[in-house]
């Protein structure tokens, strides 16, 4: 979430800072990238259901994924009802 931000990547507003609060970070992780994040906690999941875009197998926050040491790349896509 901070490094879409960061870089002006339409769709991803963050309202709440990274909080897991808002959904306003909600993006589609790509099936080839699911492998390097950790398991959706119970607090994500619950604000999924909240999420503008429709809510899909790969459904995410983008602030509560942090990539793992040795991982340089995530492809994951954004909703089009956020952008």
């Amino acid at each position: 979430m901070m490094t879409a931000v960061g870089h002006g990547i339409p769709g991803i507003v963050a309202e709440c800072g990274g909080s897991a609060m808002c959904a306003t970070c909600h993006v589609y992780v790509d099936p080839a990238s699911i492998g390097f994040l950790p398991p959706i906690s119970d607090v994500e999941d619950e604000m999924l259901a909240s999420a503008a875009g429709e809510r899909r197998e790969h459904s995410r926050l983008g602030c509560q994924l942090a990539l793992a040491p040795g991982v340089d790349q995530l492809i994951m896509h954004i909703p089009e009802r956020q952008v």
